[in-house]
């Protein structure tokens, strides 16, 4: 019979070809910078050309200028979090609330200072962490393990403390432990993941922080708050909105940057750090615990407005690190001086690589620097306590006495030869042990700069033994020596940053061949479907090539080539959908069919309705109280009231639910009957359950108190619940059922129908009250669709078994497809996963489960409903040819799934030789590759979903159909 195997194997063909093909252009596009297994030790310093400082039981590379390190991370704080609003053109609600840092940074400027700290993307936490810890770039492979942290196997900053007999605390985000598992000699981890409890790692680390300050036990301590966001989350609100995520720093997530809990918990941090600040000025005095001690208050990344992070943009990458030491120094020499000043405030700010933490910290605590640390060692920041031990009580330059800034120049002279010797150490080694490494001309420049910076070194490290020397002549010349590593350096960075990652170009270029092959053997498939079924693409009218296969190998073409750029994908879907609708529109002006026309133009309406969907998706501001209060008609530009509006947001998803289930419910009227009816009515059911879910959230009724305990899980699980028995009857029930049917058009929609109404209560479900408004939008569009279908295709007058198939709707269903994906609040990033959907139901993190919700959520309406949407077109009667052979029915909906199959691979493919041709590109780890995660992954699950729905919808098709079509046909297909 025409079974689900001969078309099966097609398929299974195709998506061998494609894993294939993204599993080898992976490995060599995705190839991270080798991580070496060596490590940095105290008697390595004995090979470099530098000079260790004086001798001291407790010296390594560098003396230690400080005693005790206070790290306090707050996770995704913003720049402008830190910085007084002075230094921006405009003052917003969530500035100036950290004031005790300001007025640290004003009163004492010597030594308290505010750095604006720049991180390299991708901007995740875990990226961002081992960054910090090892003063490498971050890879972007990384991305994906932010769910499981593995622990850091290459030499980190946290490694050197323990190995030189450094005590660490650790209190906070448990991503510390699972990073550096016993590494700590006490340490406080709480999860990150508890959504419910959303106070727990807060409040532990202020439980333990202020106690720990006075204990001895510890040399660095380090307390990481969830932050800037992890608080007052209204519980009626947890699931509510689009582009909720509640991974980290839950606030901003949930909430967005200019929202009443975001501007409380910093007011909270303010507090606390008062406190801390505080209590190590009590203890800093001569002979006291904190004597010699620094501060730093850090964020690990900054956040968007709408509270996401991820990506490269300016507000992800910008945070801030806030130093203090204890003692007051003289100011740095201005050569060295890199701030900003407001003079109203007498605050200065100076720019920091995040690249530099790592070695900087690890030259004052005097520990070896991370093996693969690429850093410098940042003088202001060195600046704020090198001083404690070498200082007397004359705190001024001066031309009189210029002797303490000579020792000052010398020390950070010797500091940057061991950095600088460090990292051409580490490229030497890196450039021999990975498979590709640098270039040679790239090499060479590396040594020449050394060579440069090196060769006068053996004459500047001797100035310091010339007490009496020339301070006019050595001061220069340590100041050319400094200048000279500090470029040598930053051109290690630079260079890195543009080059680091390992392009295999021979594995790139071999997947993209198997790409290619596998389009080859797509549309050597559907021709031969073509040429055997008695089907073609071209027009009846005169053999050429029909205005809709014009029109489609246009359209796919443009859109393949839009990827090249960073515009925005969704508009340019919508953009293209409507333009095929405004030729459909003509088309059937030309025809004089006003029904068409009707159709026409709701369908033309539908796509400016995405067009704002996909504006609001973009900006997530659904999910924050600046769309929700002081934009509640933003798009529209008129003035509603915000009760009105409220009323709007809980009122019209349910009036959405209800005309979905109307519309189920007449399809069971009319035409279902078995096993599908029941499957119908459980999906009937669950919208209900889902009404009530969201009434039990809302605000304008109060249901809470009756509601809560039931709905805010046992709904979600029993949503999941029906689901899941839905399916296992429309999978099980036809292995045991002979039913066969001539009737290959009714029963194809029954079948569609149960199976989209199974899926969509749990996709709408884990969407929000939007995912009911998107479902009834992608309905309609839908049906214009299937009414405007074939507006071209007509049977051939006089040639028997001849029919014209129309790819034009199904690039239309391929549009509109991605138009949902942007339209429910998604983009091709990490940061525009919704993962709030993935804690529906749930109050604890559960990998697997929650992994499965996620992915639901994220390609629930572009991929599932929208492949298992497909046989919408042969469901249902064209209005342009009622004489269609039944015979044909099948080889359509074969046709269909296999153009459309086509398409997707087209537009992957052309994402693959777009992140190849843009592989140094600035953006290519914040906006390409993440593109090319997104697509490639959209199409293992779309050919995936292609050959599931071709089992659901070939299995009990009528043998009779083989013998009309022709055996001999068939076998020459296949």
């Amino acid at each position: 019979m025409w079974g689900w195997w001969r078309f099966g194997k097609w398929t299974v063909l195709i998506m061998f070809l494609h894993i294939i093909a993204i599993l080898i252009f992976t490995k060599g596009f995705l190839l991270t910078r080798t991580e070496l297994p060596h490590s940095s030790h105290c008697s390595d310093l004995s090979q470099s050309p530098c000079h260790s400082s004086p001798s001291s039981s407790s010296s390594c590379w560098t003396k230690p200028a400080v005693d005790r390190l206070i790290i306090i991370v707050l996770d995704a704080l913003r720049f402008d979090f830190v910085a007084p609003s002075s230094f921006f053109e405009e003052k917003q609600p969530w500035m100036d609330k950290l004031k005790v840092l300001q007025r640290m940074a004003s009163e004492n400027p010597s030594s308290a200072k505010i750095f604006k700290a720049i991180a390299d993307p991708p901007t995740t936490s875990l990226q961002r962490l081992k960054g910090l810890t090892t003063g490498a770039l971050p890879t972007f492979i990384d991305v994906g393990n932010s769910f499981g942290a593995p622990a850091i196997v290459e030499d980190n900053f946290i490694n050197q403390l323990i190995q030189n007999g450094k005590r660490v605390v650790m209190m906070g985000d448990d991503t510390w432990t699972q990073l550096f598992p016993n590494h700590f000699n006490k340490s406080y981890p709480y999860p990150s993941f508890n959504v419910k409890d959303l106070n727990t790692v807060d409040n532990g680390c202020i439980e333990h922080l202020l106690p720990s300050l006075y204990q001895q036990d510890w040399d660095v301590l380090i307390a990481h708050f969830l932050g800037v966001g992890y608080f007052l989350l209204e519980p009626e609100a947890e699931y509510e909105y689009l582009g909720a995520s509640l991974l980290d720093d839950h606030a901003g997530h949930i909430h967005g940057v200019d929202s009443t809990p975001m501007i409380e918990k910093l007011e909270q941090y303010n507090a606390v750090l008062e406190k801390v600040i505080k209590e190590l000025q009590n203890q800093s005095g001569p002979g006291k615990l904190h004597e010699n001690s620094l501060l730093l208050v850090m964020g690990d990344h900054g956040q968007t407005l709408n509270g996401d992070h991820g990506g490269g943009s300016p507000e992800e990458v910008e945070t801030s690190i806030f130093a203090m030491s204890f003692k007051d120094f003289p100011s740095l020499p201005s050569e060295f001086d890199s701030s900003s000043c407001e003079p109203s405030k007498n605050i200065c700010i100076s720019s920091i690589p995040q690249l530099d933490f790592a070695v900087t910290v690890s030259s004052l605590l005097g520990v070896p620097f991370p093996f693969g640390s690429i850093g410098r060692v940042n003088p202001e920041l060195y600046a704020l306590a090198v001083c404690t031990w070498n200082m007397d009580d004359d705190k001024t330059w001066n031309n009189q006495d210029q002797t303490k800034l000579e020792e000052w120049l010398q020390n950070y002279a010797n500091v940057l030869c061991i950095n600088s010797w460090q990292v051409k150490r580490y490229i030497d080694v890196y450039s021999a042990s990975s498979v590709i490494g640098f270039s040679s001309e790239d090499l060479f420049r590396i040594s020449d700069l050394y060579s440069k910076a090196d060769e006068n070194w053996s004459y500047t490290k001797n100035l310091s033994s010339y007490k009496n020397g020339n301070s006019n002549t050595s001061l220069p010349v340590l100041k050319r020596q400094i200048v000279a590593y500090s470029n040598f350096l930053s051109y290690v960075a630079e260079l890195a940053r543009s080059k680091w990652t390992e392009f295999n170009l021979k594995m790139m270029g071999t997947g993209i061949g198997i790409m290619l092959l596998s389009l080859y053997c797509h549309t050597l498939a559907i021709k031969k479907l073509n040429k055997s079924c008695g089907v073609s693409l071209l027009s009846s009218r005169d053999s050429g090539i029909s205005f809709g296969l014009m029109l489609t190998f246009f359209m796919v073409l443009t859109r393949a080539g839009s990827l090249l750029s960073n515009m925005k994908e969704g508009k340019a879907a919508n953009f293209l959908l409507a333009t095929t609708g405004i030729m459909t529109l003509r088309y059937s002006f030309m025809k004089n069919k006003m029904l068409i026309e009707v159709s026409a133009a709701i369908f033309l309406l539908l796509t400016f309705i995405f067009r704002i969907a996909i504006e609001v998706g973009l900006y997530k501001q659904a999910a924050t109280s600046q769309f929700m209060s002081s934009s509640s008609s933003w798009m529209l530009g008129i003035s509603i009231s915000q009760s009105l509006w409220t009323y709007m947001t809980e009122i019209v998803p349910i009036l959405a639910l209800i005309i979905l289930g109307y519309f189920l419910n007449k399809s069971i009227s009319s035409c279902c009957w078995g096993i599908p009816k029941y499957v119908i009515l459980g999906t009937i059911l669950s919208y209900f359950l889902i009404a009530l879910h969201w009434i039990s959230e809302s605000n304008i009724l109060d249901l809470a108190h009756f509601l809560k305990g039931f709905g805010k899980n046992c709904i979600p699980w029993t949503v999941y619940a029906i689901t899941l028995v839905q399916l296992s009857l429309l999978a099980i029930v036809p292995m045991f059922s002979k039913e066969e049917t001539s009737n290959f058009r009714g029963s194809l929609f029954v079948k569609m129908m149960s199976i989209l109404s199974a899926c969509s209560s749990t996709i709408i479900i884990l969407q929000g009250k939007q995912g009911a408004l998107v479902a009834l939008g992608s309905l309609l569009a839908g049906y214009c669709m299937m009414r405007l279908q074939g507006i071209e295709q007509h049977t051939v007058s006089g040639t028997a078994g001849i029919s014209i198939l129309d790819p034009l709707p199904v690039l239309q269903w391929s549009l509109l497809a991605v138009c949902l994906l942007f339209a429910s609040g998604h983009w091709c990033a990490f940061d525009g996963l919704r993962y709030g959907a993935a804690f529906v139901g749930f109050d604890e993190f559960i990998l697997i489960p929650q992994a499965i919700l996620l992915t639901i959520d994220t390609f629930g309406f572009s991929h599932i409903l929208s492949v298992f949407g497909l046989p919408l077109f042969v469901a249902f009667p064209s209005p342009f040819n009622q004489t269609e052979h039944k015979s044909l029915f099948p080889i359509k909906l074969f046709w269909i799934f296999m153009v459309y199959g086509l398409i997707t691979a087209i537009t992957a493919t052309a994402t693959i030789l777009c992140v190849t041709i843009q592989r140094r590109h600035l953006m290519v780890w914040g906006l390409f590759a993440p593109k090319f995660v997104f697509d490639v992954v959209g199409l293992i699950l779309t050919d995936l979903l292609i050959f599931v729905a071709s089992i659901y919808y070939f299995n009990g098709v009528d043998p009779g159909v083989e013998d009309r079509i022709g055996n001999a046909e068939l076998r020459r297909l296949w």
